[in-house]
């Protein structure tokens, strides 16, 4: 028996790189106090010193909450060395330590389900939605937690931030939401469906952002393997915003970031507030023409928190501009990212000073009939769906189908695109009209080819 603990240990050891050995070698004896061996009386036990629940907390301290804590302790002792039923034990071997760190860091979805099966602590037949909607918030907050506690909240502060608890709670249920929609699992109501593994394992596939929260905690908790690239853009840099309250919770940040182009999650850079520029969307055009990709968040006057990212720079035309991966979504009282339909290419529209063409900023949908409108008089807008916008297939976003605006605030993402010079104007530039209208039935000025090309920097 000894041989088959022994044998299994060395078969998920070997899943870390030599370096990466060293590393898990260290973390136990540190756990464990660096003790060698355990004495009693006069004889000595040949095997390293076992973890308790108290040595966890000890080591960890503060940087991972107690719930998740003890989550880990139920994973490693539930492991069943022995293939004897014999139920687990107080303390936690050197074999159960590596089996665990091995299926949540090296582990395919299979391995993982059953890594969170025992961290569940509950019998696998009376596991159901309202333990993993449990276990999700625990992971959730566990994430924020460790990244706040380690500085590496790259500038976002949790206390500036929307209502934390909430932004939880909303990121969870949004999570879960596919655990619902096509797994193996027998609905009871609401909140009791019951799972089996491989609903879990399927929901794993499904939903990439558990593995990445389980590898946040594990390196940033343990500081183990913490160089790893997979967490460099888990969550962007905070430029020009880090003492602005602004109406993105943390948990909405990293979910909505993850939809993002690869390019463009480093970096998010506040250019525009309603709360610091005023209501006034002459200078809403100022500060968001030819900045590049943007992210918009809109409070209505009810409470609902909504947005949209559009993936080219906004330009003031009479026309629909960008292309399909511009996104619009919610983040309170739900949080939901709705992409591209195929039904259109109306993805974005922005309009200023014009008589004979709507005046506003627009995603999705058609003129009237947008996803998301602000209009030019910046205190009322509207998203309607009927019942579903056309562009993103995004159902009503705000609380009312005709909204009355609150705050409204852009991100820049990616790297920063510098305000371009102004370029030399003709005799037409001066009719702005002329010109929309030139552009909407597909006709150019031929002023514009004397010019040098100047081409917005997309990514």
């Amino acid at each position: 028996m000894g041989n088959k603990q022994t044998s299994c240990h060395h078969n998920y050891f070997s899943r870390f790189l030599p370096e990466e050995q060293a590393e898990i070698d260290g973390l136990f004896a540190a756990i464990t106090g660096g003790l060698e061996m355990m004495s009693r009386g006069k004889n000595r036990r040949s095997f390293p010193v076992p973890i308790s629940l108290e040595m966890l907390k000890t080591y960890l301290g503060d940087a991972l909450p107690e719930k998740m804590i003890v989550r880990l302790y139920e994973g490693m002792r539930n492991i069943d060395l022995t293939e004897t039923s014999m139920g687990p034990t107080e303390y936690v071997t050197k074999e159960q330590f590596v089996i665990l760190m091995s299926e949540l860091l090296k582990g395919n979805a299979g391995e993982k389900s059953n890594a969170i099966l025992k961290m569940l602590h509950v019998p696998l037949v009376n596991v159901n939605a309202s333990h993993l909607r449990e276990f999700t918030e625990d992971l959730i907050t566990s994430v924020v937690h460790v990244l706040d506690y380690r500085n590496e909240l790259k500038g976002w502060n949790v206390k500036k931030s929307q209502d934390f608890t909430s932004g939880v709670k909303a990121l969870a249920i949004q999570l879960l939401s596919e655990l619902k929609q096509g797994s193996p699992v027998k609905e009871i109501d609401t909140d009791s469906l019951y799972c089996n593994l491989s609903a879990i394992e399927e929901w794993l596939i499904k939903v990439p952002q558990i593995s990445t929260f389980l590898n946040v905690i594990i390196r940033r908790g343990f500081l183990v393997l913490h160089s790893h690239a997979e967490l460099a853009s888990f969550i962007p840099e905070c430029k020009d915003g880090k003492e602005f309250m602004s109406l993105f919770n943390i948990p909405a940040i990293v979910y909505i970031n993850s939809f993002l182009p690869t390019k463009l999650q480093h970096t998010w850079k506040l250019i525009f507030s309603s709360q610091i520029h005023g209501y006034n969307f002459a200078k809403l055009c100022g500060n968001i023409v030819d900045k590049g990709p943007c992210l918009l968040v809109v409070k209505d006057r009810d409470g609902y928190v909504f947005g949209g990212f559009s993936s080219h720079s906004w330009a003031v035309k009479g026309q629909f501009q960008g292309d399909s991966r511009s996104f619009l979504f919610t983040i309170s009282p739900s949080i939901a990212v709705y992409t591209y339909s195929g039904y259109n290419d109306h993805y974005m529209y922005l309009n200023h000073g014009q008589q004979t063409i709507p005046n506003g900023l627009g995603m999705g949908g058609q003129f009237d009939y947008f996803g998301l409108w602000i209009d030019h008089d910046f205190g009322k807008g509207h998203s309607k769906a009927n019942p579903r916008c056309s562009t993103y297939n995004s159902p009503q976003l705000s609380a009312k189908e005709y909204f009355e605006l609150d705050t409204l605030e852009v991100w820049a993402v990616g790297d920063f695109v510098t305000e371009k010079s102004p370029a030399k104007k003709t005799v037409l530039d001066t009719n702005t009209e002329v010109h929309c209208l030139l552009e909407m039935v597909g006709k150019s000025r031929h002023s514009e080819g004397l010019r040098d090309p100047c081409q917005d920097k997309e990514t």
